[in-house]
């Protein structure tokens, strides 16, 4: 039997990761779209609807009315690959991400004149890729779509009129699925096999935040979003004619991955009956991800059992810690209607050595325009747009059973939201 070389970036951990979502690493900065508007710069201060329940969980208590407020993104991404060249040949097409929605759904009710509750479901981490048949860089990456879906019940308390803070439990669902082209070592280059692994796992964790009311113009906000840890199981089936017998065959695959603690700190400064500005910054300790460990249970010899190829995989990420930074401002031109406008800048947190086609992401900056339209005086219509720019991201790969891959990666997406909010 042909023994079949495989050394394929099978971990879910990986496959989150993508320069097109609109937050360094594999985060989604869409869970607000009034915060969108403004580029995020006033995400833990301004307390403006009942999406603050994500932004800063103790800026429900300046919500004085029961509310809901639904909503949804969507990222149009745009990948230009030049210079590509592979070992074994293909194709370098780009535009892997097709559009990918991001929902959103906030409830808040105020309690009495100290307490408030609210829940609020959206999507903090998330990926969808899908490169060409043929890519050149397919014994790196070829498709992938993995998703993580919260749900968090939070309650706040107003100690006065000035400070407030909140507390939300996060119950954290991911589910992933990838695929991985591999190679045959008779036939280098032809008859590429597939592994595919698919798996899920639901963790907890929690944000907890502070509000204070500084002056009557300005306000401070600080949330504490924190790491979820996730031990993600389910099966890896490999199948193609290079794996002989052993084509369509399933085996149970387990990996340990963190998503990252962030620190959020923002300001609100309202200049006057119309103008408000904000300012705010986000660390994020992407360092936690130093290497991904795929194990995956009873493979036979043949294909790299115990010790070989997909037995276990372990790669090095050496991620770095990240800072973003935002400023912001909205105009309330009457009493129906409020215009905003934000820029951002966010560090990517690869490095040159270890990024691979599966997280071809660079330093990012981020222009963004809202508006919100308030037809009566319950309910407001908030509509969002951002564009994104990324640095050029180098790929410099090599590996002794996957070749070489080189490419430089040019990114920018199209981020389009909407979301209603009601006053009862």
């Amino acid at each position: 039997m042909k023994k079949v070389m495989l050394k394929t970036t099978l971990s879910l951990a990986v496959s989150l990761v993508s320069s097109q979502l609109f937050a360094a690493g594999f985060a989604i900065n869409e869970q607000s779209i009034s915060g969108m508007g403004t580029g995020f710069a006033g995400r833990s201060s301004s307390a403006d609807d009942a999406s603050t329940v994500f932004g800063n969980p103790a800026g429900m208590s300046r919500l004085k009315s029961e509310q809901v407020s639904v909503g949804a993104a969507a990222i149009i991404a745009k990948t230009d690959i030049k210079h590509g060249r592979g070992t074994f040949g293909g194709s370098n097409d780009g535009d892997m991400v097709p559009v990918v929605g991001v929902p959103m759904g906030y409830y808040v009710k105020p309690i009495d004149d100290h307490w408030a509750f609210g829940v609020g479901v959206y999507v903090p981490f998330g990926l969808v890729t899908d490169y060409e048949s043929g890519f050149a860089g397919r014994y790196w990456a070829d498709k992938s779509h993995v998703q993580v879906i919260t749900f968090q019940p939070t309650v706040s308390y107003a100690f006065n009129d000035k400070v407030s803070i909140g507390f939300g439990p996060t119950i954290n669902r991911i589910d992933g699925e990838l695929t991985s082209s591999t190679l045959t070592a008779a036939t280098p280059g032809r008859n590429d096999g597939k592994v595919k692994i698919k798996g899920d796992d639901t963790a907890l964790g929690f944000n907890v935040g502070i509000l204070v009311q500084a002056t009557d113009t300005t306000r401070l906000g600080l949330t504490y979003h924190s790491k979820v840890d996730y031990k993600l199981e389910g099966k890896t089936k490999v199948q193609g004619a290079g794996f002989g017998p052993f084509s369509g065959q399933k085996y149970d695959a387990s990996l340990d991955i963190s998503t990252p603690e962030s620190v959020d700190f923002s300001i609100t400064q309202q200049l006057d009956e119309n103008w408000t500005v904000y300012a705010g910054s986000t660390w994020t300790r992407w360092s936690r991800l130093e290497d991904i460990t795929v194990n995956n249970d009873g493979v036979p010899r043949q294909l790299g059992g115990s010790t070989g190829a997909i037995g276990t995989i372990s790669e090095e990420q050496n991620w770095h810690d990240t800072w973003a930074h935002a400023i912001g401002a909205s105009y309330k031109v009457n009493k129906e209607w409020t215009l905003r406008t934000g820029f951002s800048v966010d560090q990517a947190p690869t490095n040159n050595t270890n990024r691979s086609p599966r997280i071809p992401t660079g330093d990012r900056k981020v222009l963004s325009l809202g508006a919100g339209w308030s037809p009566t005086d319950n309910m407001t219509i908030d509509v969002a747009y951002s564009y994104l720019h990324e640095d050029k991201a180098k790929i410099r790969d090599a590996s002794s059973t996957k070749g070489v891959y080189s490419a430089d990666f040019q990114n920018s997406a199209h981020g389009l939201g909407t979301s209603v909010t009601y006053r009862f």
